[in-house]
């Protein structure tokens, strides 16, 4: 990665100067190493968010904002989605090659067979409120696993981690299934060995006892894209959150369990329930007009949900993908009129038309088509962030081996710039009035 004859960058700072290796990863912009800083100009470096700091070295998932490129082990994600399933680019991420057809065979029943739970784990759901939300359930679940599965602890014997990867991959969408069965006070359904990990997933979801639950292939493929393109996004906050438990030294479920809590957040995974709640408030395709005057205007807090994207400047490859697949569920079931997903279609095509839109490149992005398609399928909102959890474990556990396995890992300590009081002298109580 780094070439001692490479370009430098020259700091300077009270009179002291130093050179900054620039390494160069395989593709991507160079990365000034400041490792040095400290010992040779006494000073830090800022950087409120992370938002221009490398923090770590990876081979999984490259990123090119401006190009709208999304690779995972150098394999495009438009090329994965319409050719791979969600369970090959699993172990893609996982082991950095695609499956050969006995490797695959084999890591899909190693992972059928991990779908079980631990018969115990049922009595946690009833120490849950029916009212709580199932992301609060998934994320105190997941974290307690480590109580159940004491073999796969010792993360220093890649056995041990390989199976509490595949481990969790496997178990995360049954807890999943059971918290949204939970809140809705009805009986669990067992994971199904025969069946795909997306079939699986909806059987759990949606079937009933003595009421024979057949999945619709097209909304299974349907489950499986979203899946598949949500199973990794590179150093986002949940994924660094995951890095830093992890470089403790933690087991693998507190690291994904604190995964889980940063996805919670509504800045990071609540988007696509975003956007659907925008569509609410608009109401009918009358109310579009007026709804995009108010996101033009500079003074109104009102903002175009599930369009644009931090990363993507240009568009989000992975939109493209979901659009056909939403116009897909949504002919299989019949929604053509059904009123939020027309006007849903209605304010896509209106924006997109808009100069003011195209010129800031505002094209729906991969939660808007998201979020469709879930509410297509009849799953409520509250499940929408749970969903996103299933599907970037893959990505979690695949970036938690990585850390864990790099040689010069060693444990996050950030620093930061003081801006409290200096040092002062006591005061008794007696004194201070």
């Amino acid at each position: 990665m780094h070439d001692p004859k490479s370009e430098t960058a020259t700091l300077h700072a009270g009179g002291a100067s130093m050179q900054a290796p620039l390494l160069k990863g395989t593709m991507g912009p160079d990365v000034a190493d400041l490792r040095g800083i400290q010992q040779n100009l006494g000073i830090f470096s800022f950087d409120p968010g992370l938002t221009g700091t490398a923090t770590c070295t990876s081979k999984i998932t490259f990123i090119d904002g401006d190009a709208g490129t999304l690779l995972h082990r150098g394999y495009p994600i438009e090329d994965l989605a319409l050719n791979a399933s969600f369970t090959e680019t699993a172990y893609l991420l996982l082991y950095g090659e695609l499956p050969t057809t006995p490797q695959y065979q084999a890591f899909q029943a190693d992972m059928n067979t991990h779908r079980l739970l631990n018969e115990q784990i049922r009595n946690f759901f009833n120490g849950f409120r029916r009212d709580a939300h199932p992301m609060a359930i998934l994320c105190g679940t997941v974290g307690a696993l480590s109580a159940f599965y004491h073999d796969g602890l010792d993360i220093s014997q890649a056995e041990d981690r390989d199976l509490s990867a595949r481990r969790l991959i496997a178990k995360v969408p049954t807890i999943a299934a059971w918290a949204y069965k939970y809140s809705i006070g009805e009986p669990f359904i067992y994971p199904d060995e025969e069946m795909s990990f997306s079939e699986n997933f909806l059987h759990m979801l949606f079937a009933r006892p003595g009421n024979h639950y057949r999945v619709n292939p097209v909304l299974a493929r349907a489950m499986d894209r979203i899946l598949l393109l949500h199973a990794d996004h590179e150093q986002n906050a949940s994924t660094t959150t995951v890095r830093l438990v992890g470089s403790t030294g933690a087991n693998p479920y507190a690291c994904i369990s604190a995964g889980i809590a940063a996805l919670w957040g509504p800045a990071h995974g609540g988007a696509n329930e975003a956007a659907l709640n925008m569509l609410q408030s608009i109401g009918t395709r009358e109310g579009i007009p007026s709804f995009l005057e108010q996101v033009k205007d500079k003074n109104s807090s009102v903002r175009l949900m599930g369009f644009g994207h931090r990363v993507y400047k240009n568009f989000d490859p992975r939109a493209k993908i979901l659009q056909a697949t939403c116009h897909e569920v949504i002919s299989e079931l019949g929604l053509e009129r059904d009123p939020l997903l027309d006007l849903a279609k209605e304010l896509e095509r209106v924006a997109t038309e808009d100069d003011y839109f195209v010129s800031r490149k505002l094209y729906p992005n991969v939660d808007f088509y998201s979020g469709l398609i879930l509410k297509a399928l009849g799953i409520p909102t509250s499940m929408f962030t749970v969903l996103f959890a299933v599907a970037r474990t893959v990505g979690w556990v695949s970036q938690w081996k990585e850390m864990i396995e790099d040689p010069a890992g060693r444990i996050t300590r950030p620093r930061q710039l003081y801006v409290g009081e200096t040092k002062r002298e006591f005061v008794s109580m007696s004194d201070r009035g």
